[in-house]
């Protein structure tokens, strides 16, 4: 060991080379090892022709002497497939997972996902609540309306027939804080009311600086709603689909484009929810200056925006009517409540039977869905015996 010529020449020597047969043996090594490695350049280690009745071997490098190059480039070019395919896959499950927290985190798509208006009131919520920490104010109205045992106080709105009125305040105060409390003022050409006006009234030049309030938003769409003769459910969809916008196509609303968006999102959830949709001419006689190419020409990239995304699962629509209610309880909004009389509660208790007896046939058809299994599955028991 430690002599070259010894350790890694002589095929007398080496057990490994004395395994083939005669001097042939290093030869096929060194051919299979030149056709493993690729293009290596082994002069040095070509056998040398001598005198076989010598008893001298032919001369090689030791391997410690030796240099790969083009193996060691064979291997970083084999390596990189491998970390290629790994990598590929890797970036197909950050892809999926990114999809499905995009998806968790819209609010207008995952019924999980809290909503955008709600999250916006909150700035101005904390801070009315520390005001009347700091004034000693009562947080609620001093005339709201508590249930007794001789009378109970109910509104009409519930999640399958909001009350109209209602809904359309909580819906533009909804539209009020995504205003007031936007983070920038990105927007789209199609949207801007300076490039395309709602009525022949001049534009202010100062049209982006002044944020409308809570009543000039309710008066705007109240008009349409009244005019169109739309539900209050079609209110709670426009809400979805003005977020849905706002999420997808990365704007803002705000002073120089909400009019147009609040008008497309409320065009597009006449025609999606009721059944009997308003056209899109029935919306230029309301605005008397606008045109049917201008109504067709924002419709049709409201929906590009939106991805011809225009589903709305009934846990999205329920989660934002209960985020609405919220909305109302924290700005003094509260639903119309009436006393609870005779004819209302009768109502309500025909319509609770109703429910009632839906369900114990429902529950009878399941029963009779696992009676030939009585006999299979049943427990006999004996007659006890008395001694």
């Amino acid at each position: 060991m430690g002599n070259t010529l010894t350790c890694c020449v002589s095929p007398d020597a080496s057990p490994k080379l004395s395994r083939g047969a005669g001097a042939a043996g290093p030869e096929r090594r060194l051919d299979a090892y030149d056709a493993a490695a690729g293009d290596t350049v082994l002069a040095a280690a070509e056998p040398k022709e001598t005198d076989s009745a010598g008893g001298e071997g032919p001369h090689l490098q030791h391997i410690s002497d030796r240099e790969f190059p083009d193996v060691t480039l064979k291997a970083s070019r084999n390596l990189p497939d491998v970390d290629l395919t790994q990598l590929y896959i890797s970036l197909l499950i950050i892809v999926h997972l990114g999809i499905n927290l995009a998806m968790e985190s819209n609010p207008s798509d995952h019924p999980r996902a809290s909503t955008i208006f709600l999250s916006k009131s909150q700035t101005d919520v904390r801070e009315k609540r520390k005001s009347n920490h700091i004034n000693h104010l009562s947080p609620g109205q001093l005339t709201k309306k508590y249930s007794s045992c001789s009378t109970i106080f109910i509104d009409d709105s519930t999640v399958s027939q909001p009350n109209l009125r209602s809904t359309i305040k909580c819906v533009t105060l909804a539209i009020y804080y995504h205003i007031k409390n936007r983070d920038s003022d990105r927007s789209l050409d199609i949207f801007d009311e300076k490039s395309h006006p709602l009525t022949r009234d001049d534009v202010p030049d100062d049209y982006f600086k002044h944020d409308p309030d809570h009543k000039h938003i309710y008066r705007f769409v109240r008009t349409l709603f009244s005019a169109a003769q739309l539900t209050a459910e079609c209110a709670i969809v426009t809400l979805v689909y003005l977020e849905r916008l706002l999420t997808y196509a990365e704007i803002d609303i705000c002073p120089s484009n909400w009019k147009r968006i609040v008008l497309g999102a409320i065009l597009l959830a006449s025609k999606v929810w009721d059944d009997q949709a308003v056209w899109n001419v029935d919306y230029c006689q309301i605005l008397k200056d606008i045109t049917v190419e201008d109504m067709n020409e924002m419709e049709r990239h409201f929906l590009e925006l939106l991805q011809f995304n225009i589903n709305v699962p009934a846990s999205v629509y329920a989660k934002y009517y209960f985020d609405l209610r919220s909305l109302a309880d924290d700005n003094n909004l509260s639903f119309l409540l009436e006393p609870l009389s005779k004819e209302r509660a009768q109502k309500l208790e025909a319509i609770s039977r109703l429910c009632e007896d839906k369900y114990k046939d429902l529950s009878k058809a399941a029963m009779r869905r696992s009676f030939s299994a009585d006999n299979l599955v049943g427990i006999r028991r004996s007659n006890a015996i008395l001694s």
